[in-house]
């Protein structure tokens, strides 16, 4: 059975849904002594003293990093640099800053070199678990149950902190994968980025008020479901486009193409594409939720 890391202190900077599930989880397995958060807002340290996320939260960035072991970054990608630099003087030596965030280069070699200039140490992760509904409230004590967490150590890391933020997410339920942050930003702007650029693309368009009301009442669960996630953090999702705008934008060329391939083979009326186009679609889905499938019970 996995023995549970322990910490004296957590503490997580940015309490919404990711930040929130990580405290609900870790004092549910009760990793660590003490799980502290930092908000910027009264209206988040109400919502996390309501679901009984943290032991405490504050407003007071260095008071929330002050002796941490572990400070886990759940902010918007666009905030993680600043934040660092302004609780690095509360940043104790030896402590261990690992962050949630969907893209991970720039992360990682600003973090990293930031860390080190207080003796500590970053070790970068993604845990690939989330929801469209945003804030404290949503938070699940769950979320990450058998999700795919990825690590992106580096040349510099510090071994035993890798080992240790590994060992944090297995707690928490993750499957944990090692991987190069290039490459790890390549991969989801495939799985991850681009789905969410599709749904909003379709959501936008379908939804646009220019069309007639009927419209909106013929959209069904089809439509539904494809644009579940456009209902996503507007903000959260323009630093994720645009800190790993390069991969992102490849990948919609890629999409827009098979989009054309799909067009030409109807313009043509033929009928054999466009039946491969959904065959092999079904086909590749399939295998992929039976693979999930039998990952979820081993």
């Amino acid at each position: 059975m996995l023995r549970a890391v322990q910490f004296r202190k957590i503490t997580i900077i940015g309490v919404g849904l990711l930040g929130g599930s990580i405290g609900l989880a870790a004092r549910k397995r009760s990793l660590a002594k003490e799980i502290a958060g930092y908000a910027r807002r009264e209206k988040t340290i109400t919502e996390c003293e309501k679901i009984g996320a943290l032991d405490y939260a504050t407003t007071d960035l260095l008071a929330a990093v002050s002796n941490a072991d572990l400070v886990i970054l759940c902010t918007p990608l666009a905030q993680m640099a600043t934040l660092t630099k302004q609780f690095l003087p509360a940043l104790k030596r030896g402590a261990i800053v690992t962050d949630v965030g969907s893209v991970k280069a720039d992360v990682v070699r600003e973090l990293e070199t930031l860390a080190k200039k207080a003796g500590a140490h970053f070790v970068g992760s993604h845990p690939m678990a989330g929801g469209e509904k945003m804030g404290a409230l949503a938070a699940k004590a769950d979320l990450y149950a058998s999700a795919v967490c990825v690590i992106t150590p580096t040349k510099r890391s510090n071994p035993a902190a890798v080992r240790k933020v590994e060992q944090f997410w297995k707690s928490l339920g993750a499957r944990t994968l090692r991987l190069d942050a290039a490459q790890h930003d390549l991969i989801v702007s495939r799985t991850s980025h681009l789905p969410h650029v599709a749904a909003a693309a379709l959501a936008g368009l379908v939804l646009d008020p220019k069309h007639p009301k009927s419209q909106v009442g013929l959209c069904a669960t089809g439509f539904r479901d494809t644009t579940r996630i456009a209902s996503g953090s507007p903000e959260m999702w323009r630093d994720i486009a645009l800190a790993n705008r390069k991969n992102v934008s490849q990948s919609v060329d890629v999409f827009v193409g098979e989009l054309k391939r799909f067009q030409s083979a109807l313009k043509k009326g033929d009928s054999k594409a466009v039946k491969n186009f959904f065959a092999t679609a079904k086909a590749r889905r399939d295998n992929w939720c039976a693979c999930l499938a039998s990952t979820s019970s081993e």
